[in-house]
């Protein structure tokens, strides 16, 4: 299927510019690796983890491949979810500790997602029904981290407003109108209610956002706060890339469901 083709690509960018960015700083793309700081033998670790998740990124462009190579894509970013459940234990109610957990559970989605596709599922079997639920739950997760990546948006509206490119106007209005956009379409997956035009749009931002902030920061002088140091500013935006592909894997799952009110 040409859409499964599609997300497999996606995918593998993403996979690709994990990998590279780890191998370029020696170190995990998870956030809240803290954990990890003794890990014995740790830069062996980051190295080893990251030729593999780039040889898996080259194998989802194969069809015999692919399956495996999203497992193991989908393996490694469960272990980054894993490692950043501790700080929202501690801090519940904290903004910083959710980011790291959502930022990992994302791409963790849109594998589960791309799998669910790519495994074959007899038409009417017990194994497709299954694989129909998990897609869904897996749609659902995805707009409540697109919430949550709104609610971020009011918490640190003086942060968010920084990153606007300075050539529009009132960059604080459009922080919030961001952050209520996530949310809106955040709430539409999740209720189901134009989850398709809601996906599809969210995607469309997050790539936006990459266009119009992160690339443009490597061309101004001096460079903006938020984009020092290259380490943190080639980080924001391997996320922001990882995180705009799994918008397009979920906006690319709702392609059967309508773009209006239609029926069905």
């Amino acid at each position: 299927m040409r859409s499964a083709g599609l997300s497999r690509g996606l995918l593998a960018v993403a996979a690709a510019s994990l990998a590279i960015w780890s191998l370029a700083y020696r170190d995990f793309a998870w956030g809240g690796q803290s954990s990890l700081a003794r890990l014995p033998w740790r830069e062996a670790w980051v190295y080893g983890s990251a030729l593999i998740i780039l040889a898996s990124s080259a194998g989802l462009c194969f069809p015999r491949t692919a399956l495996p190579s999203v497992l193991t894509i989908g393996a490694y970013q469960a272990i980054g979810v894993a490692i950043s459940i501790p700080p929202i234990l501690s801090t519940p109610l904290g903004v910083d500790a959710w980011y790291p957990f959502c930022e990992t559970l994302t791409p963790l989605l849109s594998a589960a997602i791309l799998y669910a596709t790519l495994r074959p599922q007899p038409r009417g079997s017990g194994t497709a029904t299954a694989a129909a639920g998990a897609v869904r739950a897996a749609q659902i997760l995805f707009g409540l981290t697109c919430v949550f990546y709104g609610y971020s948006h009011f918490v640190y509206a003086g942060y968010t407003a920084s990153m606007v490119p300075p050539w529009l106007p009132n960059r604080l209005a459009f922080a919030y109108f961001t952050g209520l956009a996530h949310i809106a379409a955040g709430v539409g997956i999740i209720v189901g209610m134009l989850p398709r035009l809601a996906a599809t749009l969210e995607a469309i931002m997050m790539t936006l956002f990459g266009l119009l902030v992160w690339v443009p920061s490597f061309f101004e002088h001096p460079r903006p706060r938020w984009a020092t140091p290259p380490e943190q500013q080639w980080s924001e935006l391997v996320v922001n890339v990882v995180l705009a592909a799994s918008a397009w894997i979920v906006a690319i799952s709702l392609a059967r469901r309508p773009w209006s009110f239609a029926s069905r």
